[in-house]
């Protein structure tokens, strides 16, 4: 029986949440039934890594701006080129660029991820958005309010699925998964020049205006006061780092937390965290919400359609209206005063996600969708009615 050749399109392999996904999805899928390909439509990076040692063929467009129609040419031509049975687009740019060159082939079956609520779209990108449905075979959302969302925007329901991310659950959670030694709790502590007594809130995610840290900021150096034992690390980097650092000194607990950018080993901090927090106003399902389950940790994170998706309230965590600092800072609080609670919701954490969220699972929703899509007797057919 011959393969099914399968193109994933993304606009980066950036080290993030929905590349990170992408990766996981073409390197799992079983090599005996798909005929794996990646494109990058804007660039490579550390994802490239991943695909290489698994003998999966990335190319690379090289879009330079918003709208190049030089790339778009090119795209086409590298989708004539290889033209696959499934074309699986990621993230607006691909999503948009690659229903774009669906006259160049027509008898391929799109299918285009959606990873967040995208309140922030441009009336022009809504738009875009809904012009292409026509163009769109199945829209995949990794949660069911992400799901909503394009039922909203006007995608019929029989082309909308949700399929959740998923995540690899080490037999051990204790373990870094790296050949060398993993690091202690208190030789993280100490590499971060962090009291061993320290009880540590932690974030990893990129530094972005709707991560909200500054709200997580006002909450640690408030409850500070009166728990002085209270550290912060912040894992990541984005546009809003140099505006966090600045907050923090003005604040004067520049001391108390650390700015550490983007770490390779972020899956090993988590075992220097005693809680993780995600005070994001608006999410996808969030990868390191999932990493922090895992690695047995509780975590507080702000009620949102996704975040309910991985957190039972008072059961794997505590949820908290989003912008509410004095919330992060009761729960905060509940938790250092509380280790057993914390314990447990960690344990619950973890095993909601093996339960629910594992990577094999996300792996076999998408090859079960590409198997109904190519056993299909609907038209393969694209127009942009």
């Amino acid at each position: 029986m011959s393969k099914t050749r399968v193109v994933l399109l993304i606009p980066t392999l950036d080290r993030s949440g929905a590349e990170k996904q992408f990766a996981l999805l073409a390197t799992r899928l079983p090599r005996t039934e798909f005929d794996v390909r990646t494109i990058a439509l804007t660039r490579s990076g550390p994802y490239a890594e991943d695909l290489h040692a698994a003998g999966i063929p990335l190319a690379v467009i090289g879009k330079r701006s918003k709208f190049d129609p030089f790339s778009l040419w090119r795209l086409r031509a590298e989708l004539k080129r290889q033209n696959p049975q499934i074309l699986h687009t990621w993230l607006f740019a691909a999503n948009a660029y690659g229903r774009l060159c669906a006259s160049a082939i027509p008898r391929t079956k799109i299918v285009v991820s959606e990873r967040c609520i995208d309140s922030w779209k441009a009336a022009w990108q809504l738009w875009l958005a809904r012009r292409l449905i026509s163009c769109t075979d199945r829209l995949v959302g990794n949660s069911p309010g992400v799901v909503e969302f394009y039922r909203g925007l006007g995608v019929p329901s029989q082309k909308l699925v949700y399929i959740p991310n998923g995540i690899d659950v080490p037999a051990d959670s204790g373990t870094s998964g790296s050949m060398t030694l993993p690091r202690t709790r208190e030789q993280i502590l100490a590499e971060l020049n962090l009291p061993p007594d320290s009880f540590v809130a932690g974030f990893v995610g990129r530094l972005a205006k709707q991560k909200r840290v500054e709200d997580l900021i006002w909450a640690v150096e408030t409850l500070r006061q009166i728990r002085p034992q209270l550290r912060l690390v912040i894992v990541g980097d984005g546009p809003e780092r140099q505006h966090l650092e600045q907050l923090a000194a003005d604040v004067q607990c520049a001391d108390s937390v650390r700015f550490l950018g983007h770490r390779n080993d972020a899956s090993e901090l988590f075992k220097a965290f005693d809680v993780f927090c995600l005070p994001s106003c608006f999410e996808g399902m969030s990868n390191s919400l999932m990493e922090a389950m895992v690695a047995s940790r509780a975590v507080i994170a702000s009620d949102i359609p996704p975040n309910r998706e991985l957190v039972v309230q008072g059961e794997t965590g505590f949820l908290f209206k989003p912008g509410d600092s004095v919330g992060v800072m009761q729960f905060l609080r509940r938790l250092m005063d509380d280790p057993e609670l914390s314990a447990r919701f960690g344990r619950a954490g973890r095993e909601r996600i093996e339960r629910d969220f594992s990577s094999q699972s996300m792996v076999n929703g998408y090859a079960e969708l590409y198997r109904s899509l190519i056993s299909s007797t609907d038209s393969a057919s694209h127009s942009y009615s």
